[in-house]
């Protein structure tokens, strides 16, 4: 079967892509606005950009009207931001962060997390995460739909603080079972941390 994405609409296009490019990790970011509150959201479009210097990447989708949403905006104007790693402990709470409050309102305190000051940027944190990843805006590009009406903001990040509790790191590695991180499939489903296998990467080509 081959299916053509220029004759799908914007929705088909996404349950396509979600369904196929998974699982998917969850960035939870805080950002914050002007006037102090802190924004809360998660995003499954989201991974690693590179580690030299460790660059992450957050496509932020565009509302119906074609407005930014609150992280994008207050990324954007603010250049920090903290993303969470999503576990089995966390998940019930942030998907309740992805309900359309308004901007005046802070997911945070709405749903029951805590905020924690942050080491080395001013949006604070969420206490609950296990592994926090504290961020300056790199760049931020505005991508798809057409030139006047983008369909969502690309934020890179550049990490400047690993924040990590302490029994999962262990001589520089992170303990993935200790972690219990959560992934995004299709839909409203999720996926825990399943069966792990490893496969050594193949010995270069002996010359004859």
């Amino acid at each position: 079967m081959n299916i053509d994405p220029s004759k799908l609409t914007r929705t088909e296009n996404y349950q396509m892509l979600i369904g196929s490019v998974l699982p998917r990790p969850i960035a939870f970011v805080t950002s914050q606005n002007e006037e102090g509150i802190v924004n809360a959201a998660p995003f499954s479009f989201y991974n690693v950009i590179t580690a030299n210097p460790p660059l992450i990447s957050i496509s932020v989708g565009r509302k119906p009207d074609g407005s930014s949403k609150d992280t994008a905006r207050n990324i954007i104007k603010g250049k920090e931001f903290v993303v969470h790693v999503v576990d089995e402990s966390n998940v019930e709470l942030v998907n309740e962060t992805s309900a359309d409050f308004p901007p005046e309102v802070s997911e945070v305190t709405e749903v029951g997390f805590t905020l924690e000051k942050s080491e080395k940027v001013s949006v604070p944190s969420i206490k609950e995460a296990k592994i926090k990843l504290e961020c300056k805006l790199s760049q931020a590009l505005t991508l798809g739909g057409t030139g006047d009406e983008p369909s969502c903001d690309f934020i890179i990040g550049e990490v400047v603080n690993y924040r990590v509790e302490d029994d999962l790191y262990l001589e520089g590695k992170i303990d993935a079972e200790k972690l219990a991180p959560v992934s995004r499939l299709g839909g409203s489903d999720y996926e825990k941390l399943g069966e792990t296998f490893s496969i050594p990467r193949p010995a270069p080509p002996t010359k004859d």
